[in-house]
């Protein structure tokens, strides 16, 4: 059997099989929370297409792999988010990306509404990036605070308000009676501002902007990308001590030597400081800048004792080979029991499930916003039965001897929805569950159901 991450649907019949992670896998190369990259992410579960999201290592280290020759063949500039189809096809640009994921309803099906959609698209990128970038940057630390461009950057930002308020006084979305790009697109500009800067007096005055974010933003494939968007509820203000620790390191200067030798000797000084400067950092924009320069925080499985289990080597069996011969008889011979633990995790609300795609998009939903946990975690969740009588259970793999979402407020979002239950790695129940999750074959007694789909976390 050969691995793959997803299912395949043929005819009236879902075929269960899981590639390697390098056939047949389109790509979407980024950094975590891209803005930009989640505009072609949620065009993708609009259109149903299969997107990877390559966003952290080892796949896709951002200021490293972007700065390869391999990728600089495929995308010149070097910057994210950056599209590769499994054809060898390539795109850069966000805009770009997000038009070729979409579908016709997204573009626009007639000229003039694939006009107006266009024209919604031009207008985020020219009228409201620019002074969201200038008001909400500096407020993450990664740009200095200046007032003055700061006070233009919110009046220019009203008046973008402005617009929008009138044009969505009588309509839902932007284009149409349905989301089209032209929302995708707004409303991803305007993510930030939303959560950083825009309080409930500043946006009071536009009722009809606000009314039709929340309408986006909690449209189920808008949720499956972003998770829960929180308004903002006051003010983000620049932080000076925030971006002092946010810059670079700079050398200390050198001590001053006594005149004398040095005073003889001008030139060569001047030399030997051209000669020792070092070559000036590599620049990215405004907005990859600001949200892929994020604060260092502490590893939350620091304090955890080294394990002799090495995941990624597990990782790589399970990708690339067999998995009833080789990548599980691979995990029992190295496991380690106090270094791991093993979890059950079954959907508590599988009377709300309706049709099978937006079931799933559930699950791949959670991974999204799983992603920093890979390193540490692995899982299969399987989706079992049909539409509108299905469930949703797992096998999880965690580092430590606790649930890990605890460790991180980010990682909290979805795992309330399931009831989880520690397994005991000696025992007979755990060892088939793992053999059934891992290959997807099997009884599955203790659900009732036939496997649908599902998707590997790892």
């Amino acid at each position: 059997m050969v691995q793959l991450d997803s299912c395949v649907h043929s005819g009236t019949n879902w075929l269960v099989h899981r590639w390697s992670v390098n056939l047949n896998i389109k790509t979407l190369y980024t950094y975590p929370e891209n803005w930009r990259a989640f505009k072609a992410q949620i065009a993708a579960q609009y259109s149903g297409a299969a997107l990877k999201v390559a966003s952290s290592a080892p796949a896709f280290t951002f200021g490293q792999t972007n700065r390869t020759p391999a990728f600089l063949t495929n995308f010149p500039q070097g910057k994210v988010p950056a599209y590769q189809g499994d054809d060898g096809f390539c795109l850069f640009e966000s805009n770009a990306i997000a038009h070729y994921l979409g579908n016709d309803v997204l573009r626009g099906a007639t000229p003039q509404t694939s006009a107006q959609v266009l024209q919604w698209v031009s207008f985020a990128d020219s009228e409201i990036v620019p002074p969201a970038s200038t008001w909400v940057f500096p407020t993450l630390g990664i740009m200095q605070f200046n007032k003055q461009a700061t006070e233009q950057a919110k009046e220019d930002v009203k008046k973008v308000l402005g617009v929008l308020n009138q044009h969505l006084n009588t309509r839902t979305f932007l284009v149409g009676e349905r989301v089209t790009l032209a929302d995708i697109t707004v409303a991803c500009s305007m993510l930030w501002l939303y959560k950083q800067v825009l309080e409930p007096s500043f946006r009071q005055p536009y009722p009809n902007v606000t009314r039709w974010f929340v309408t986006c933003v909690n449209q189920p494939q808008f949720k499956t990308v972003l998770g829960v968007v929180k308004l903002c509820e006051k003010m983000a203000q620049f932080d000076a001590k925030k971006f002092a620790e946010m810059q670079p390191k700079k050398d200390a200067p050198p001590k001053k030597e006594k005149a004398g030798k040095e005073a003889a000797k001008p030139q060569e000084k001047k030399e030997k400081k051209k000669e020792e400067k070092k070559p000036e950092p590599e620049e990215m924009d405004d907005c990859d800048a600001a949200l892929a320069a994020e604060p260092k925080t502490k590893d939350p499985f620091a304090e955890l004792p080294k394990s002799a289990f090495v995941m990624d080597e597990f990782k790589r069996k399970y990708s690339n080979e067999d998995t009833l011969t080789v990548a599980i008889p691979h995990f029992w011979e190295n496991f380690d029991p106090e270094g791991y633990s093993i979890w059950y995790a079954e959907y508590k609300y599988s009377e709300e499930l309706a049709e099978v795609f937006k079931s799933c998009n559930l699950i791949s939903g959670m991974f999204q916003r799983l992603d920093k946990l890979r390193k540490n975690a692995f899982a299969s969740v399987l989706l079992f039965g049909t539409n509108n009588n299905s469930c949703i259970s797992g096998i999880w793999v965690f580092r430590g001897q606790n649930l890990a979402f605890t460790l991180s407020p980010d990682w909290q979002i979805d795992y309330e929805s399931y009831d989880w239950r520690k397994l005991d790695p000696n025992s007979e129940e755990c060892k088939t569950m793992v053999k059934e999750y891992f290959s997807w074959e099997g009884e599955f007694k203790h659900v009732g159901k036939a496997v649908n789909q599902g998707k590997i976390f790892k």
